[in-house]
């Protein structure tokens, strides 16, 4: 009677770890063969990167730069064109000289000569006038600059000095056209000379701070 116990529990002891081994089998095959939830788990950094992405899942566009040269051509001076005449650019950043005349806008201040030029990226809506003259005396530039920064009623966007080779030879004066509040009007002097431009808001400031005389 003994003997057959012992046999009865030798048999269920045997199937216990029979079913055992099955789960832990079972168990391995499904970490690591298939579904491998081991593996994906291991494999997984945990610190991977995540991404995000804007409502509509587009990236907005830069806005376009003012390009830096001109599209268009500059008018030729006249063959017996004077020093002065001769010394303005061709072109500005991106505006080119498309007209230049002989004018007499400040005749009762007496310069020696002055000119009317038209500087255009080919959009005549945006078109710059400018107006420059030169006098005999720095004196007698300065009282010119003086009555036309004098006349300038709009708010000021910007000031400051002219220099060459790092000396201060003049200064200018950028004020809002008090006649339209999309222009402004430029106004600068450069030891005799005198100059006047008027354009677009942030063309004019752009043009003044850029022209290099």
């Amino acid at each position: 009677m003994a003997n057959t116990e012992q046999s009865s529990s030798h048999g269920k002891l045997t199937a216990v770890i029979a079913v055992a081994a099955v789960v832990i089998v079972l168990a391995l095959l499904s970490a690591f063969i298939w579904p491998g939830w081991a593996l994906n788990k291991a494999t997984t950094p945990a610190d991977t990167p995540t991404t995000s992405s804007t409502a509509s899942g587009t990236k907005k566009s830069a806005a376009p730069k003012t390009p830096s040269t001109p599209t268009i051509s500059a008018k030729a001076l006249p063959a017996d064109a004077t020093s002065l005449l001769k010394a303005m650019p061709d072109s500005v950043v991106n505006y080119a000289r498309t007209d230049a005349n002989p004018s007499a806008n400040w005749t009762s201040a007496s310069p020696l000569e002055e000119y009317t030029m038209t500087y255009s990226t080919g959009d005549d809506t945006k078109n710059i006038a400018l107006i420059t003259a030169q006098w005999s005396s720095a004196d007698d530039a300065k009282k010119q600059y003086t009555a036309l920064t004098a006349s300038l009623s709009g708010d000021e966007i910007a000031s400051g000095n002219v220099k060459v080779s790092g000396k201060n030879t003049g200064s200018y004066v950028i004020r809002k056209d008090a006649s339209d509040s999309k222009k402004a009007v430029a106004v600068w002097i450069n030891d005799t000379a005198v100059f006047q431009a008027n354009g677009p808001s942030d063309a004019v400031t752009t043009f003044c701070q850029k022209f290099p005389l």
